[in-house]
């Protein structure tokens, strides 16, 4: 807990020194994580909820030490209430000899109850980080989307101004012309459109981070990905069940999730031993002294004392069913280990399947787009010679922004989809992650 709440500070303090200024300074993903965690309420939350179960450790601590107490008392006679004063002050210490252990697993179930609370803040943590990775990525991807609206509306603007002038001479039919006059409105509304999708996801971005002004946001080095790419795309099934099993072995030590659940099932198992605990006797021994004063006699000291207490329950069946009760918890606890363990191994399964179908996109997408970009070019310059009508340059531009589109697209979605497994794994690092990927792919 201390070593990722230490990195938050570090990272909000990295934010502060090099982007003091956002509305002058790029903003990347670094950033925009370190500022999301410091605006994070729910974190906070988990924050506090921390610090009060730490508390609550410690109080449980202290009931293996000696209780002491203070006493004061005070009489007189009504009738010479000075001459017959009398005031006393008395100080007492009580220390439990045995109790069947039951201080000790109370102290041991309140250090679970905080290494639980540690990792429900662990899974917070890796939240925050993937709503802003997916608030970022979906920003980047809007933008593209817009840099598209708006190439595919300056190619409707230009087919328009040729169909102008074919139109002054006579080469084109009116309703050639009117089909050109009807895709250039198409591509402004969906510029439209697309800058209303980029304000959203500017606007969403805004309130994670907590910032007045979002600044332009850095792009992506697609480049550290590229070998990633590569091979997940041509990956197989035998291959994608190898790397599977690879990273099981390592995620099931980390996610916070199942390790949640772990220390759930351990805290059933001491809740447990703790109702049979009840079937024991205790003992405990007390000791007390003081001092009195009388008007007449001054002060003299009490006599002090000590004692011995023995409790030995008899209510037997109260304890059986309390037992009964926490077996059932304890049932209920391992089935939720397995389920939540299951549950982990199958969104790992599910997020290898995305990102090797996303690289997969990426690659064939990115091939279709460079194709159509050459398809358009050759379509374009015929257009320019009365070669090729309205409709066939709209078709060749359509291609070309419906794959340039993909291909963004398939690469966010294998950004998203990467951060979701770095979540699920509650990796420090994208280097460390990508790192043990590659190191599962080469197995």
């Amino acid at each position: 807990m201390k070593a990722f709440a230490g990195k938050i500070f570090l990272m909000v303090i990295i934010l502060i020194v090099n982007a003091v200024d956002n509305r002058a300074l790029a903003l990347d993903l670094d950033e925009t994580r370190a500022l999301a965690l410091a605006n994070s309420r729910t974190l906070a939350q988990y924050n506090l909820d921390l610090r009060s179960s730490v508390l609550n450790e410690k109080i449980q601590g202290y009931g293996m030490f000696p209780s002491l107490s203070l006493g004061a008392s005070a009489s007189a006679n009504l009738e010479s209430i000075e001459d017959s004063l009398k005031v006393g002050a008395s100080i007492g210490l009580k220390q439990t000899i045995y109790d069947g252990g039951i201080t000790s697993l109370k102290k041991s179930i309140a250090a679970i109850s905080s290494e639980t609370v540690r990792k429900e803040t662990l899974a917070a943590y890796f939240m925050v980080l993937e709503t802003a990775d997916s608030y970022y990525y979906a920003a980047l991807e809007a933008a593209a989307a817009l840099d598209a609206a708006e190439s595919s509306l300056a190619t409707a603007a230009l087919s328009l101004s040729l169909a102008e002038i074919r139109m002054q001479n006579r080469n084109i039919s009116a309703g050639d012309y009117l089909e050109v006059m009807a895709e250039k409105e198409a591509r402004e509304t969906a510029k439209n459109q697309a800058r209303r999708e980029l304000s959203m996801a500017r606007a969403r971005l805004l309130d994670l981070t907590g910032l007045k002004e979002l600044p332009d946001l850095e792009p992506v080095d697609f480049e550290i990905y590229e070998i990633l790419f590569q091979k997940l795309a041509l990956i197989d099934d035998s291959a994608l069940d190898a790397l599977h099993n690879f990273l099981w072995q390592e995620i099931a030590g980390r996610n916070p999730d199942l390790l949640k659940a772990g220390l759930n099932f351990q805290s059933a198992e001491a809740n447990l031993k703790l109702a049979k605990k009840d079937y024991l006797p205790s003992l405990s021994a007390s000791l007390s002294s003081g001092l009195n004063y009388a008007v007449g006699s001054g002060i003299a000291p009490v006599s002090g004392s000590l004692g011995l207490s023995l409790t030995v329950p008899l209510d037997f069946w109260v304890t059986a069913a309390n037992v009964e009760k926490n077996k059932i918890a304890l049932d209920k606890a391992n089935l939720n280990y397995l389920n939540t363990g299951a549950s982990v191994e199958l969104e790992l399964r599910g997020i290898l399947i995305n990102l090797a179908a996303q690289a997969g996109s990426i690659l064939s997408a990115g091939k279709a787009w460079e194709y159509a970009r050459s398809h358009f070019d050759y379509v374009m310059e015929l257009f320019r010679l009365s070669q090729r009508s309205p409709s066939e340059l709209s078709t060749a531009e359509t291609l070309v922004r419906t794959n340039r589109n993909s291909f963004a697209g398939a690469r966010y979605k294998f950004l998203q989809a990467f951060s979701t497994l770095r979540n699920l794994g509650s990796f420090d690092s994208t280097g460390d992650l990508m790192e043990l990927l590659l190191r599962g792919l080469m197995q």
